[in-house]
């Protein structure tokens, strides 16, 4: 749950980076909660679960851009690659690899590694390395 919230914390925030589970975990609970306002909405025939739906999506959808874009960045690409999403056929399936693909595992052009993992404390890297 808390990757949900620091999602939404960092509503428009297209810079640095964002891990895996991050990611993946709020494009679980959104899915979730998407998938139960439509069964609501559905059901019951209300006009007040369609409504709260549509807000919904408008309320997440610059976050969920904001966090494919730092997902990208994580994996040391751009967030324009995005818009491959847009090619047909096989523009959503290569936005998908990259999303699924693990993070770099040094610093990039976006900021350190979230997981922590190629950076040495103090700065210098240990003897031989």
């Amino acid at each position: 749950m808390h990757h949900y919230t620091d999602v939404l914390k960092k509503y428009a925030t297209f810079q640095g980076r964002a891990r895996r589970s991050e990611y993946w975990m709020f494009a679980l609970f959104n899915a979730l909660v998407i998938l139960v306002l439509v069964i609501l909405a559905m059901t019951t025939r209300s006009t007040v679960f369609a409504a709260l739906y549509g807000l919904y999506v408008l309320a997440v959808l610059l976050p969920s851009l904001a966090v494919v874009v730092r997902r990208l960045h994580d994996t040391g690409r751009s967030g324009g690659w995005f818009f491959i999403a847009f090619v047909p056929l096989v523009g959503g399936i290569i936005l998908l690899v990259f999303l699924c693909l693990d993070s770099e595992p040094q610093h990039n052009a976006y900021g350190p590694n979230p997981k922590g993992v190629g950076a040495y404390p103090g700065g210098a890297a240990p003897y031989g390395a």
